[in-house]
C-alpha cells in the first residue's frame, strides 16, 4: 500500500481523526508537529489551575485517550504516525509543563526544549519511535521527549 502524508478529508468529518490531528492544527502542511505543539500551548493556557496530583491524573487520562485516538486514526489511515497526528505532541508538551514556574519565558523554553527533543529524538526516544508500534508507540516517544524537556526546564529553574 502506498501511503500519502497529505491531510485526509476524514480529519474534517471524523471526530476521532479531528482530535488526533490536534483539533486541525496538525493539518497545516508545513511543520505540523510544531503547529500541533503550538495548539497544545493554547490548550494548556486555558486549563484550570490544578494541584500536582490532579495534573498527573489529567496527564494519565490524556495519555490513555491519546493511545486510543492516535492508534485508531493511524490504523484508519493506514499510515503509522502520520505527520498530522499531533495529539501526542499535546500530551508531550503538557508533560513538559508539569510544575513549570509561571512566566512566558518558561512556556517558551519548555516549547523549545520539547520540540528539540521531539525532532532530534535522542536515545531512548529514537529507539521507542522505531520499535514500538500502534497508539502506544505514537504516544510514548512524545511522552519521553516531554519528560526530558521537563527535567531540563526544572533543572534550569532550580539553578536560577
Amino acid at each position: 500500500m502506498v501511503a500519502s502524508a497529505a491531510t485526509p478529508p476524514s480529519v474534517w468529518r471524523n471526530p476521532i481523526h479531528f482530535l488526533s490531528f490536534g483539533l486541525g492544527s496538525g493539518a497545516i502542511p508545513i511543520a505540523p508537529g510544531t503547529f500541533g505543539t503550538l495548539g497544545g500551548v493554547l490548550i494548556y493556557l486555558v486549563l484550570p489551575s490544578m494541584s500536582a496530583g490532579l495534573y498527573i491524573s489529567f496527564l494519565i487520562l490524556a495519555f490513555l485517550l491519546g493511545m486510543w485516538l492516535c492508534g485508531k486514526t493511524s490504523s484508519d489511515l493506514g499510515i503509522h504516525d502520520h505527520p498530522g497526528i499531533v495529539f501526542d505532541e499535546f500530551v508531550g508538551l503538557w508533560i513538559t509543563y508539569f510544575m513549570v514556574p509561571e512566566g512566558l519565558q518558561w512556556l517558551i523554553g519548555g516549547f523549545c526544549f520539547f520540540r528539540v527533543f521531539d525532532i532530534l529524538k535522542p536515545w531512548p526516544i529514537q529507539w521507542v519511535d522505531k520499535n514500538i508500534n500502534g497508539g502506544l508507540g505514537i504516544m510514548l516517544d512524545d511522552v519521553l521527549a516531554g519528560i526530558i524537556a521537563c527535567l531540563c526546564i526544572q533543572g534550569i529553574a532550580w539553578i536560577l
